[in-house]
């Protein structure tokens, strides 16, 4: 594409040569020719030094010292964004169902979607206009995939799941799977059937080997531009509002509702039937054991620290509750 086509269509303001043709994207340290690179922060502009990229995204401040072709954006990362969008090279497979595919007779499937090779499409399921489902999937019996969402190989949706539009979901991904509903009696666990659904909105994406359950009663809901890394766990009944982001090896225990616009880093942990605010953010390995009803960040846990460092802090922790009453004492003795 030409410098000044990829320009326009992220929203920032070309300088230099705009007839420039841009192959593909690089790190600035080895872009070469015909590639367009980035600096999303002033202090990156060292990696400019000596480079020999086409072209850069940068801020308008930036681009001293840059005698190059460039993209001025206000957001230079999300201006890399967008051009990686327009220079995507995944493969995109033809439209049409691969010969060893089975599909329902009563199964509709729009005429632009794409079927790969040994997918399942049950009974009453929907697939939309453009969609792609990679090798292995199965769709169950009256799920919905939305027009233009994408389902990568081996990607297994329940039954009556519901998946919106422009999705991107990771091979491995489980949507819908039962929830972990089990009542105990004496010593022997009972099965509860989960009657809800799950139902995802538009533009999510879903990591690899993701899961997601289906609610037990109600319904397990995911907002739209929800972003999930790989391995996260969500269980039955939860609500993850719009625009949440989730990394990897998160785990959500039941009935949680996490509100929009948040982010939970690496490995957060959050108990059951916990609410979460908007714009919360949760930084890794945090547990989060109650409920926050305010926005802004939250930690728990300590930072690493010399082994023999760590066991003293561990005894001192156990003695808490003794120096607490100790002090509670000593307080009110001296304040009769």
């Amino acid at each position: 594409m030409k410098l000044k086509t990829i320009a326009s269509a992220i929203g920032g303001d070309c300088r230099g040569q705009g007839d420039t043709e841009i192959h593909s994207l690089a790190p600035a340290a080895t872009a070469g020719p015909n590639q367009l690179t980035f600096v999303a922060h002033s202090r990156f502009l060292r990696h400019l030094a000596g480079s020999r990229a086409e072209a850069v995204i940068l801020r308008e401040d930036d681009l001293i010292g840059w005698n190059g072709a460039a993209i001025v954006c206000a957001d230079p990362y999300a201006g890399y964004a967008r051009a990686a969008q327009l220079l995507d090279t995944t493969p995109v497979p033809d439209p049409g169902c691969h010969p060893s595919a089975v599909a329902a007779a009563d199964a509709k499937i729009d005429r632009s979607a794409s079927i790969g090779a040994h997918c399942v499409v049950e009974s009453g399921a929907r697939i939309g206009a453009g969609a792609i489902l990679g090798p292995g999937c199965v769709i169950a019996e009256g799920a919905v995939i939305g027009a233009a969402t994408r389902l990568y190989a081996n990607v297994t949706v329940y039954h009556g799941v519901l998946v919106g539009e422009r999705c991107v979901i990771q091979s491995g991904a489980v949507l819908g799977s039962d929830g972990f509903g089990n009542a105990k009696e004496d010593d022997r666990w009972i099965r509860i059937p989960q009657l809800g659904t799950l139902k995802v909105g538009n533009d999510v994406q879903i990591g690899a080997n993701s899961t997601i359950d289906r609610g037990a009663l109600d319904d397990t809901v995911i907002g739209n531009g929800v972003v999930i890394d790989n391995q996260v766990q969500i269980a039955h009944n939860c609500r993850i509002g719009d625009h949440t982001g989730i990394a990897g090896c998160v785990g959500i225990s039941g009935s949680v509702e996490i509100g929009c616009c948040c982010t939970l880093a690496g490995g957060v942990g959050i108990v059951d039937n916990v609410t979460i605010a908007d714009h919360v953010h949760v930084t890794t390995m945090t547990l989060i054991s109650s409920s926050i009803y305010s926005p802004g960040v939250y930690s728990s846990g300590t930072g690493q620290m010399p082994n023999r460092q760590w066991r003293r802090s561990v005894a001192r922790f156990r003695q808490l509750d003794r120096l607490a009453r100790r002090l509670k004492s000593l307080e009110r003795k001296f304040s009769e």
